[in-house]
């Protein structure tokens, strides 16, 4: 059997974290298995979908470095298939047309809620005759679902989770206008793109029985089902607006690798022994589904950064650096000279930095291309600077014959001796001048890459 997983999310808005979690159990059990990773686009929601929100999910999978397999499946596409199967369940006697309103439903409804009853609809058109179908009246179809006994979902993760038949009502899964419902259109399509194994969040553990049910009406081979906790929040509760980001764009956004989200995620509810630092290669090698944890996991926005900050530090300098220049010149291009400088200052700049949106940030000391950015506090420093202690770090620069880090910090170091300062307080304003901030990488290394010329301009006040 050739294993064949998919992701299926709705094109309603952003990627959300937990979904990009569940994409990438899907991906990587597909890989471990030399089988397929399929998506298809759940776009049968007309009023909500968005052709934004579905490009959004498509780069946010790219970015995330999880290719699918085959072209993309949009389940609106489809529609025509699923009605097929729907006739065809009433033609075998094994799904109605039910003529109940909406309006003749609530009542019964909030008569049980009354009562304190627990509601399932019966509809009495379950079993009604051809000839007492009411004319002018459009109906829906509804599957008619076993009344006794129990239906078993036997999930892998879960283990075997029980329903007794009698708490499930004769889904809906035509609506009066035709349209399917996703209850129908994700177990035909299923069915349809030879998916083997469904792994997903265990919010869909409520539909997975009436789902088999209908797997068995249409005599289709039922999925393995797995179905994982959700994500929660670093207090435990559900995850929410109110825990910060929730969209794949937004950690993207945020400064975040995609190589670092996707190590995060992998641990977030799965475990390989003791280890944290886990390749793709290793992820795909390690998966399985014993790895995965029976309770819900919690977002440490701590642990995730520390984690990124590790494969900033991993990632080739030249890389790095050319990211970081994309971002930069998102808002504005910048000259070679300055690209050079960023390259050039990379090994230095990236230790000292947890996400690429602070790694931009440093990165601007050494753009030439337009006025350095100056905080409150190095622009206090600059003006209380004294004008004849700034000419002679001019001139100790200028009269460098050998313009290197360490000529320049043992020069620095005679003129701190000669001004009866210590080295750390001359570099305290000197900083200022050069980096525009308080806190920087070496400075002596920083006039070294941006060189006389450009380090003499910035020493002025």
């Amino acid at each position: 059997m050739t294993v064949v997983t998919r992701f299926a999310p709705s094109p309603t808005g952003f990627l959300h974290i937990g979904s990009a979690r569940t994409a990438l159990f899907n991906y990587l059990f597909a890989r471990k298995n030399n089988g397929k990773f399929l998506l298809r686009i759940e776009d049968t929601d007309k009023e909500r979908s968005t052709q934004e929100a579905m490009q959004a999910i498509l780069e946010s999978l790219k970015w995330l470095g999880l290719d699918y397999d085959d072209e993309v499946v949009y389940q609106s596409a489809r529609e025509a298939r699923h009605q097929e199967v729907a006739y065809s369940l009433v033609e075998a006697g094994k799904a109605y047309f039910c003529f109940s309103s909406q309006e003749e439903i609530a009542v019964l409804r909030a008569e049980a809620m009354a009562k304190k009853q627990h509601f399932i609809f019966n509809s009495p058109w379950r079993n009604a005759d051809v000839a007492q179908y009411p004319t002018g009246v459009k109906p829906v179809v509804r599957l008619k679902a076993p009344r006794e006994g129990v239906t078993v979902v036997k999930d892998l993760l879960q283990g075997d989770v029980v329903v007794q038949n009698c708490q499930l009502d004769d889904m809906v899964m035509l609506r009066s206008d035709g349209s399917p419902t996703y209850m129908l259109a994700v177990v035909v399509d299923d069915h349809d793109m030879g998916i083997t194994h469904i792994i997903r969040g265990d919010d869909h553990l409520s539909n997975a029985h009436r789902q088999q049910i209908l797997y068995e009406a249409l005599g289709y081979k039922v999925p393995a089902m797995v179905h994982i906790p959700l994500i929660h929040g670093p207090d435990g509760a559900k995850l929410s607006k109110r825990h910060g980001a929730l969209g794949t764009e937004s950690y993207k956004e945020m400064g975040y690798l995609p190589e670092a989200l996707c190590n995060y995620l992998l641990r977030l509810g799965w475990s390989h022994g003791d280890d944290e630092i886990i390749s793709r290669d290793q992820a795909i090698k390690w998966f399985s589904i014993d790895g995965l944890g029976k309770s819900a996991a919690r977002l440490d926005f701590h642990k995730m950064k520390s984690l990124n900050a590790h494969y900033l530090r991993q990632k080739n300098d030249s890389e790095l650096a050319e990211i970081v220049i994309n971002m930069i010149e998102e808002d504005r291009k910048i000259s070679a000279v300055s690209k050079g400088n960023i390259l050039k200052a990379m090994a230095s700049l990236k230790p000292r930095t947890e996400l690429l949106i602070d790694l931009k940030q440093m990165a601007l000391m050494y753009v030439v291309d337009f006025p350095l950015s100056i905080t409150a506090e190095a622009r206090q420093i600059i003006l209380n600077t004294d004008d004849n202690l700034l000419m002679q770090v001019r001139e100790t620069l200028t009269g460098l014959g050998n313009f290197s880090k360490d000529v320049i910090q043992e020069k620095l170091k005679e003129l701190a001796e000669l001004a009866n300062m210590k080295l750390g307080e001359l570099m305290h304003f000197i900083r200022a001048f050069i980096a525009g901030d308080v806190k920087s990488p070496s400075v002596f290394e920083m006039i070294e890459i941006l060189g006389l010329e450009h380090s003499l301009n910035r020493l002025k006040k």
